[in-house]
């Protein structure tokens, strides 16, 4: 691995340790905002993590799990490192941008970006009516805010773990092929220990007290700071995820995945709960969905300026 490339990978694993992991681990964080739980948080996902690369690793090679089945492997120049560069800007200012749009825009092609666009934004739609179909439902049943009885909580505690545990896995089959695009498509078995080694390190950061932007957007949704609500988010999400690494092999944005389940499950309980309403959920849901859209308009003028720094 050159030195350009060697960059653009440790770029890509601490924006998206930074960035795009607080989608599924940001609601344990939530619910477990103590200082003992965020380190034992930190130790299992960097369990998992490794876990997950080595299965990757030893069952095709490498580690994007067919995520870059579409885009071929190029050599990597300075100019493919804007991506990265950008994603950890945005990452800096708490805006919950697509690693897969930034990073990968600069290696695939325009059809493979369309379809990359289409999965991602069915995706958000999907997710908003699963979410919302899902709590219209709870809303009216449950208040997910409340005490749980303490004979139920260890069974919630370990379902917690449970879902969370899940979801990580499905979204780094998904996520990984963000880093794997700036590595060696046959890996050597150092390579993966590396990755395993600094991307852990990474994690740190997600679930440090010092990285609010980003867990900000997580924290602030009605109810996430409690054990029910970040479990059933995390189990409905993992079902979503692990349908689209079915769909196809195309890459996607799991934050549009994220922020559209979010979207319909604020709007589910804005129709049901009096003191939740329409003017408060609102505003959310359309800041951050603007939030998506510089995302998006970033990866897109990250593509217009490769191709023209390319053709020069």
């Amino acid at each position: 691995m050159d030195t350009v490339a060697f960059f653009g990978m440790i770029m890509a694993m601490f924006a998206v340790s930074a960035n795009d992991s607080v989608q599924t681990l940001g609601t344990f964080i939530a619910s477990n905002d103590t200082r003992k739980m965020r380190i034992i948080g930190w130790a299992g996902a960097s369990i998992l993590l490794s876990l997950t690369v080595f299965y990757g690793y030893l069952y095709s090679g490498d580690i994007s799990f067919g995520r870059l089945d579409h885009i071929p492997a190029i050599e990597i120049y300075w100019y493919h490192l804007l991506g990265p560069a950008i994603l950890l800007i945005l990452t800096a200012c708490g805006v919950p941008v697509s690693t897969s749009f930034i990073v990968l825009s600069a290696f695939a092609t325009t059809v493979v970006m369309e379809k990359m666009l289409f999965k991602s934004v069915m995706g958000y739609g999907l997710a908003a009516i699963v979410g919302y179909l899902i709590w219209i439902v709870l809303a009216r049943v449950i208040d997910e805010s409340e005490k749980v009885v303490e004979r139920n909580k260890g069974a919630w505690t370990i379902a917690q773990w449970l879902s969370t545990s899940v979801l990580w896995v499905m979204w780094l089959q998904h996520d990984l092929a963000n880093i794997a695009v700036f590595m060696p498509r046959n890996m050597e078995l150092k390579t993966v220990f590396g990755v395993c080694i600094v991307m852990s390190g990474f994690l740190g950061w997600t679930f440090s007290p010092l990285n609010k932007r980003m867990q900000k957007i997580v924290m602030e949704k009605r109810g996430t700071r409690y054990i029910r609500s970040a479990t059933i988010i995390d189990l409905v999400y993992a079902f979503i995820l692990f349908f689209f690494i079915q769909y196809n092999s195309i890459p996607m944005s799991t934050t549009f995945v994220f922020i559209g389940l979010l979207c319909g499950r604020e709007l589910a309980i804005a129709t049901v709960m009096k003191d939740h309403t329409m003017d408060i959920v609102f505003p959310m849901v359309i800041k951050d969905f603007l939030k998506l859209l510089v995302g998006l308009a970033s990866s897109i003028g990250v593509v217009l300026t490769i191709h023209y720094i390319g053709s020069i």
